[in-house]
């Protein structure tokens, strides 16, 4: 494991470049609404990654700013993004097939919570007067050959994100392989969680914090 000492917890754009630099080489990947599209902006013409947005489009660059941003090219986020030489557009329905095919080699999305198991709950808090909204991340979860969860690992009330058992409402099963958040990288395998990497905290902290037995990478 190791532990960045003297540092606190990553921003959003710090924990988005360090998630790109675990994404192979020459990968086909599709980033989530919210925090993960931060990722985009942090791959360069070296990774070879390309990347896919489940409205249509095959070889998405960064986010689109100032003379670049055209409103009629969007991420499914509807966040103006650039496109990258080589880049092609489909149908919707070719888009989902991309992404149920298994075609996918990774897929990065935002989570409520992740259980020990690798169970992912994204779309719904189970909240009376809360919007779902499932999107494509059930698709992704189960279609992409690896999922990856970007999030903050503790809510604003400080409960865990990462649970022994989901609460609630789930959008996969056993899917979820490595969790990339502000105070920790986290690795689940057969319902063991192995803290990779810690930032602004220590194993013990996450432990208490989490209440979980979190093994030591």
């Amino acid at each position: 494991m190791t532990t960045a000492a003297g540092r606190s917890a990553l921003s959003r754009p710090q924990l988005a470049a360090r998630l790109a630099r675990d994404i192979p080489p020459g990968a086909y990947v599709n980033l989530g609404i919210g925090m993960p599209t931060l990722v985009a902006d942090h791959l360069t013409d070296e990774h070879g990654v390309t990347l896919h947005t489940e409205n249509g489009m095959l070889g998405m660059g960064p986010a689109a700013v100032g003379d670049q941003i055209d409103h009629d090219l969007t991420n499914a986020g509807k966040i103006p993004v650039t496109e990258l030489p080589g880049a092609s557009y489909f149908h919707h329905a070719d888009s989902f097939a991309i992404m149920r095919g298994g075609h996918l080699d990774l897929c990065v999305l935002g989570a409520f919570q992740v259980s020990l198991g690798g169970d992912l709950a994204n779309w719904h808090t189970g909240v009376a007067d809360a919007i779902p909204a499932v999107g494509g991340a059930m698709d992704l979860a189960i279609g992409a050959k690896r999922t990856f969860v970007m999030m903050e690992l503790f809510t604003k009330a400080a409960e865990s994100k990462l649970v022994r058992e989901l609460s609630y409402p789930v959008t996969g099963l056993a899917c979820v392989s490595r969790i990339y958040s502000d105070v920790a990288v986290i690795e689940l395998t057969d319902g063991i969680a192995t803290v990779l990497e810690t930032f602004g905290s220590s194993l013990e902290q996450l432990r208490e914090r989490t209440g979980l037995d979190l093994l030591a990478g």
